[in-house]
């Protein structure tokens, strides 16, 4: 055995990496999310239904073109685990690792995976300064990967700080708080795209119709959803 090989080795045994969801140490060639827990994550194969859940909850408000969410989304549940690891706890390669699994189950359904481009919902430069990083921007990456479809970062953008939606009670306060805070810089250079926005939870939904309506002010422009979860 190498000496590097024998030092890495050494390192996992006393620190191991945990999985994201049950906290048990990880073996050899798992990233992230242990093999047991991803084999019971509750899946909503919505992209096997064009008339799903996420798509009723999002049509009848923005004109967007399909929606789809991997996973169901409970308090309590796994996924909050997975999510909380993924937002508040430097979890970009968690974020990574959802959008690398969606994605190898999005290209099997043609609905799915007809897209240009893949682009994630934006945080404010304040936020991504606090947090480090932007967990929606790692799952673009990782759909990316899966689907050989470019992700792009920059051309949405979030004009205004607000605070976390969290704590925000109804679908309206929700919406007032994002209405009009997303812009697109060189919108000629996505005219004509089918794009594919991403972010980590769908709830009400109000940032991503603030993020379509922005979009689709752009001519000839198509906009479909991708989240890692949906709550029921």
């Amino acid at each position: 055995m190498h000496l590097i090989d024998f030092v890495r080795d050494a390192f996992a045994l006393l620190f191991p990496e945990l999985c994201a969801s049950c906290k048990q140490a990880l073996v050899h060639q798992e990233k992230q999310i242990c093999t047991e827990c991803i084999y019971h994550l509750p899946k909503t194969d919505f992209h096997l239904d064009p008339d799903n859940l996420a798509a009723r909850q999002l049509m009848g408000r923005v004109p967007i073109f399909s929606a789809s969410s991997f996973l169901y989304y409970s308090y309590g549940s796994s996924v909050q685990e997975i999510v909380h690891h993924l937002k508040y706890k430097q979890g970009y390669a968690t974020a990574q690792v959802m959008g690398e699994l969606y994605g190898s189950e999005l290209k099997e359904s043609a609905t799915f995976c007809d897209y240009d481009l893949i682009i994630p919902v934006p945080l404010h430069k304040r936020r991504l300064r606090s947090r480090g990083y932007n967990q929606s921007a790692y799952f673009a990456q990782g759909l990316s990967n899966s689907l050989k479809i470019p992700s792009h970062l920059g051309n949405l953008i979030r004009k205004t700080y607000n605070e976390s939606q969290v704590q925000s009670g109804s679908r309206y306060e929700r919406y007032e708080n994002t209405r009009n805070i997303f812009d697109v810089t060189s919108p000629q250079l996505l005219e004509g795209k089918h794009i594919l926005l991403v972010d980590d939870v769908l709830t009400t939904g109000a940032t991503l119709e603030a993020c379509s309506a922005a979009l689709l002010h752009i001519p000839n422009v198509k906009v479909s959803v991708a989240t890692i979860a949906f709550t029921k």
